[in-house]
């Protein structure tokens, strides 16, 4: 996974988890696109295409022609990818050099995750303190409350407890000195919630 999902990918990879079971068989293209309603096979073929290369779907074959999950998320073991830096203060831009490191059970979810490391100081009243590692669990809404990622016009992201209201999405500090960062819904992707953190001692 060299980047994380699109909002379209990492919700066609939820329908398939949360409703696979519903299948009589692994199904095809064609069945999934008639269930997600869906009119063109093709950009769904693309769509499972990114999946197959993240690592979260299987390669399909002519034997072997329905859409099947991996066993495992991150099928490397209790390895995650680690995507780069996100920003704690101002948006910085989204970074994916793609490495891997041990991430213990007890940090993250069954869900894709992946790991980045902080920089600047906005978060440091929740405890998210510069040079920190964070887990993130991939996912394209958010709760309330929750602390996240969130992509910026495409291309700038942060890490924010988010506030949800008509019209507007609140981005929240945890740095008394620093000010909420307020946008419309269309200029904010949230690209995961935060579910773990490890820190260096030297």
């Amino acid at each position: 996974m060299d980047q994380p999902l699109t909002r379209r990918q990492q919700e066609i990879y939820e329908y398939i988890q949360d409703h696979l079971e519903e299948f009589p068989h692994p199904p095809t293209l064609d069945e999934l696109c008639n269930a997600l309603g869906m009119s063109s096979k093709g950009s769904l073929h693309k769509q499972i295409q990114a999946l197959i290369e993240a690592g979260l779907v299987e390669p399909m074959n002519n034997k072997r022609r329905g859409i099947r999950l991996t066993h495992s998320p991150d099928h490397q073991g209790n390895e995650l990818p680690m995507l780069g830096y996100i920003a704690a203060g101002r948006p910085i831009e989204a970074i994916n050099h793609q490495t891997r490191i041990p991430v213990p059970e007890m940090l993250r979810t069954t869900k894709p995750c992946y790991v980045l490391t902080v920089k600047g100081d906005s978060m440091i009243d929740e405890g998210i303190l510069d040079g920190d590692m964070i887990v993130i669990e991939q996912r394209s809404s958010a709760r309330n409350g929750e602390i996240i990622v969130a992509l910026i016009e495409g291309s700038d992201a942060t890490l924010k407890r988010i506030e949800q209201k008509p019209g507007e999405v609140i981005l929240h500090p945890a740095n008394a000195a620093m000010q909420p960062m307020i946008f419309s819904p269309e200029q904010v992707e949230i690209q995961g919630v935060l579910v773990g953190q490890m820190r260096q001692y030297h």
